[in-house]
């Protein structure tokens, strides 16, 4: 159970705004899809979607996170041991029916976002109204990305979602795209660039707990239950960070921050970093944690 406590503030003093859980699993769900992207970054597929096999079985949510990679979502109104091997069965039959998923993002979405499906890194997504200290025990214990996610309603007009636990997949086809991606950040690579590359890495991964990694070719992404960073493989001259943080709130600095929104770029974010020193790394780090801190 968490430990949060949200109080109502008025002028005579402070009143407790109880938590409190669903009435039933339908209203977390009905309320989560609906609001997909904002609330998990992924963008709504399909719901209740019926699969294809001797047992059966119906898939709460399906969708395709900022990286295209596929995300099961499963639902449940309070404390259910069972809702991690129900998406783990689920996730077996996706990546046994990839055609299947491909159609119905080509059907959504269009052809570019199904010939581009992240297939190395696929999500298991699990919203409850709590954990099991065994529950979070056993996410290590697979080779799959997996979130658990608790949610509580907060009077009448609050909704809270708070990540319990968040683990990297480590499949063999995600090891292979890893090992094939000779552009990404590393120490060995670019000269001074990639030294701060992977300097900037250990920074954005050493912000707080549940911090994943996500690598495509063109960027790698740094996620909580949405990106807050992407990465971009080390230029000659410097190194680009994109934040999710708001430019707005930002006092932009020519030649160190830009407002992108709007503007093409590999990546996630509208607050773009140049990093071409130390110095510039450590004039970052609070718009590093700023920018976690939205995710």
């Amino acid at each position: 159970m968490s430990g949060l406590k949200l109080f109502h503030t008025t002028n005579s003093g402070v009143t407790v705004v109880t938590p409190r859980l669903a009435a039933v699993e339908a209203d977390v769900q009905d309320l989560v899809e609906a609001h997909m992207e904002a609330m998990l970054g992924v963008t709504f597929l399909a719901s209740e979607y019926v699969i294809d096999c001797v047992d059966g079985g119906r898939i709460d949510s399906l969708g395709l996170d900022e990286n295209g990679a596929p995300v099961i979502v499963e639902y449940k109104r309070g404390t259910d041991a069972g809702v991690i091997n129900q998406g783990l069965f689920y996730m077996a039959w996706l990546m046994s029916h990839k055609d299947a998923f491909r159609s119905l993002v080509r059907d959504r979405l269009g052809g570019t976002a199904a010939s581009q499906i992240l297939w190395s890194a696929p999500r298991l997504i699990c919203v409850a109204g709590d954990f099991t200290r065994y529950d979070v025990h056993a996410v290590g214990e697979h080779r799959r990305s997996i979130d658990l996610v608790r949610y509580r309603y907060f009077g009448s007009d609050h909704f809270g979602l708070e990540t319990v636990a968040s683990v990297t997949g480590h499949s063999a086809e995600a090891k292979r795209v890893r090992r094939r991606a000779s552009g990404l950040p590393v120490r060995q690579q670019g000269g001074a660039m990639g030294e701060l590359a992977a300097a900037v890495d250990e920074v954005l991964v050493g912000l707080g707990d549940g911090v994943t990694r996500v690598q495509r070719k063109q960027y790698r992404a740094y996620q909580r239950l949405r990106n807050f960073a992407c990465l971009i493989p080390p230029q000659q001259t410097k190194v680009l960070v994109y934040l999710r943080a708001d430019p707005t709130a930002v006092d932009l600095v020519p030649g160190f921050t830009r407002d992108v929104t709007g503007l093409g770029h590999h990546g996630t974010g509208d607050l773009e970093v140049q990093l071409r020193t130390e110095r510039d790394l450590e004039r970052a780090q609070d718009l590093f944690r700023l920018s976690y801190a939205a995710a």
